[in-house]
Formats: structure tokens, sequence, C-alpha cells
């Protein structure tokens, strides 16, 4: 049950770049290092947060199988195959190394703004043609369309290969209505760091952070808190990550975590374009905020 096997905390890990924006292997190894040795549940490879739309099919089937062999049993993986290509991601689902996967993490389609009924018919094609179970990903700030709590409930009861789904909204009453009509063994996690503690405490099941690249003891540590209803532990810690929050997300994902990374030694700071890295005033906010806070973490 994925409620038991992916319960705590996920990361969406990075894509290390070298100076010539090519994917660098070295920095992952050691970024797989550092987040398993911090303390998470699991790893997700190939989510938004690693650049997804800028790699190549070859590109993220090698990080697939690098990520396998990397974490080599440590942690379950998830690997991230979404878009607004139903037909081309059914033939992802085919052709991508999944047979060491726990499951499927499918961002909803972006841009095309489907209606709910398209949204339903997208994961349900994509759940016949998965082997293995699929998360879905509802983030309406990128992707345009929100998936409503009707919906994810509909998928979870009438399709047999959706498994859960990583809500990413910000609408925390359309949370709670997911949590109170899913099937028992629907899990249910936190796409939003900043608002984890509160989802946690009304019942989700955990959190697939951003934060946890860049500090993941801490976070991971403040989310086993909360799922054991020991919140005022949880509050603690999270009251000393809200302004790491807000500095990782301010100009955008994943910019921030990505200088945080680098100011701990364990990636460059590259990204592809059309991202660009932190501006330099901020940077050395975040670099304040480590240093203060993180600086024996690595």
């Amino acid at each position: 049950m994925l409620r038991e096997t992916l319960h705590g905390t996920g990361v969406a890990l990075v894509t290390p770049f070298s100076a010539d924006l090519e994917i660098d292997y070295h920095a992952l190894t050691r970024l797989i290092d550092f987040v398993v040795r911090g303390g998470v549940e699991y790893i997700v490879t190939l989510g938004t947060t690693g650049e997804t739309p800028t790699l190549s099919r070859e590109e993220k089937m090698d990080l697939i199988r690098f990520t396998y062999d990397q974490v080599n049993g440590k942690v379950p993986v998830v690997v991230g195959i979404g878009g607004n290509n139903t037909e081309e991601l059914v033939k992802d689902l085919e052709k991508f190394p999944l047979e060491k996967a726990t499951a499927v993490l499918s961002a909803s389609p972006y841009y095309s703004k489907p209606s709910q009924e398209g949204l339903f018919a997208h994961y349900k094609v994509l759940a016949e043609a998965s082997p293995k179970p699929i998360l879905l990903y509802n983030v309406p700030s990128r992707t345009g369309r929100n998936i409503s709590a009707a919906t994810t409930i509909r998928l979870a009861k009438e399709v047999d290969n959706i498994a859960g789904i990583k809500e990413a909204s910000g609408d925390m009453v359309q949370c709670m209505q997911i949590i109170r009509d899913r099937p028992e063994d629907f899990l249910v996690v936190s796409g939003d760091d900043a608002l984890a503690f509160p989802q946690i405490a009304c019942g989700m099941d955990g959190v697939i952070s951003v934060a946890a690249n860049s500090f993941p003891g801490n976070f991971a540590e403040m989310v086993r808190a909360a799922l054991k209803g020991e919140l005022v532990t949880a509050r603690m810690i999270n009251d000393q990550l809200l302004e790491g929050y807000d500095l990782l997300f301010a100009e955008n994902n994943p910019a921030g975590v990505k200088a945080a990374l680098a100011e701990l030694g364990i990636i460059q700071n590259f990204l592809r374009l059309p991202l660009v890295p932190l501006s330099e005033n901020l940077n050395q906010k975040l670099r304040s905020y480590l240093a203060k806070n993180f600086s024996l973490e690595v």
C-alpha cells in the first residue's frame, strides 16, 4: 500500500548541471547521498523541480537509471512522467525504465486547460498504460487548471491504478475534502513545503518536497513529528524553516534551491534557460539564512 511505502518526506530532486550545462552526475551522487543521509523516506526523479521540460528523452532515461543505481534500494524511487500530450506520455510509460520504480508521479496537463472530464479521461488512459501506480500531481499555479476534489475522488474510486495525489493547489478546503472522501488506501501528500505542516495535521500522509533538497534533516524531522501528532515539536522546526521557504521560492523554482545547494557545496549553481540563477541580492539573503541555521548539516 503506497500510504505505507510513501509515508513521510519525498524529495523532488533537482538536476545538477556543469558549466557546459551537461548533467553533472558527480554532483547528483552527492545530492542523493545528502538527502538519504538526511533521512528522507523516498526520492522523486524527473519531477518538475528537475527542470524536466529542458531534458531530452535520452537524458531522462539516463537519469532514471542512474538514480536507481545510486539509491541502490535504500529508499523507494518515484519517477515523474507528466505533460499535456497524452499519446506521448503513453509511449514514455511503455519505454522508460520503470521496473524499479515504486510509482509514477504525473503532473496534470499544462497550457491546454482541459475540462474536468478531459482531466479524468487523460489520467484514465495513463493509468491503463502504466506498469506502476499513478500519483496525480495537481499544481494549478503552473498548469493553469485545477484538478477539483470531485475529479480526484472520482479517479481514486473508479480507476484502479490511480493510487494517490500530490496536492499543490494551496486550497486548504479542497485538501480537506480530498482527505475526507478518499478511499482508505489512497495516498494524499502535500506539494507545498510551506503548507506541509498544517496539511499533515489535517490528515495528509506526508509531502513531496523541494526544500528537502537543501535541508533534508530538519525538514524530514518536522514531517515525522507532525505525522506522529507531535505538533509542538513540528511547529518549532517549521517556524525555523519558514524564512527558508520564502527565500527558496521568491523568484523561481528550482533557482532558489539550486542556489542553496551551491552554497552548501553539493552542486554548482547552473540552470538551463529559460531559468536563470537567483539575483545577487536574494542569493545573499539565502546565504545568510543558511549560514545561520544549516552550516553544520552537510
